[in-house]
């Protein structure tokens, strides 16, 4: 007897929509690594208060989080049997 796999002949270990769902999550994980940049200040001496607003603490750590949540997710999923 063959294994179903022999029947088959090669498959990826992803399908479209995994690639789709990553994708998604790449673009997550860029905005927030993008929200999460600046905040500097030029002169060493002078406190630049704008590293401590709710885009750097709040809004970029959740899209970060967001986008590796659904990257496991796109990793996991199994597409429905037909």
């Amino acid at each position: 007897m063959e294994n179903n796999e022999e029947k088959k002949g090669f498959q990826f270990a992803f399908n479209k929509v995994n690639y789709i769902i990553m994708g998604v999550g790449l673009i997550l994980l860029a905005l927030g690594y993008i929200l999460l940049a600046g905040g500097g200040s030029d002169d060493p001496n002078v406190f630049n208060p704008a590293m401590f607003d709710t885009r750097r603490l709040y809004v970029a750590p959740i899209l970060i989080v967001l986008g590796f949540a659904v990257e496991i997710v796109a990793i996991m999923y199994k597409g429905k049997k037909k």
